[in-house]
């Protein structure tokens, strides 16, 4: 599980929009967008608006989280945060012993 916030979040703000991209190399991937999260996310992703919780991580997703929030007027914040997903270690099998 991964917990990525979002820096950017103003609590003052009034209402404000939130948005979170997903970039991975020159991919960019929208994945919560007017107040729902998109495929394949909705099932494995919790959203508030300071946080966004993954049940599960798994290599597939290393990249760089966006947090967008859009407040009244031309108010915008953003904060990214890098997550790296690194494989478990798999242990190596015991080495048979020659008599």
């Amino acid at each position: 599980a991964a917990d990525i916030p979002c820096s950017a979040y103003r609590f003052s703000w009034s209402n404000p929009r939130i948005e979170w991209k997903f970039q991975k190399g020159s991919s960019l991937v929208l994945f919560y967008y007017g107040g729902e999260l998109t495929e394949p996310y909705k099932n494995r992703v919790q959203f508030s608006p300071t946080t966004i919780h993954f049940n599960t991580v798994t290599r597939a997703d290393t990249g760089k989280y966006i947090c967008e929030v859009v407040g009244d007027g031309s108010q915008i914040a953003k904060s990214e945060v890098n997550l790296i997903v690194q494989g478990a270690a798999v242990p190596e099998p015991p080495s048979p012993l020659i008599p």
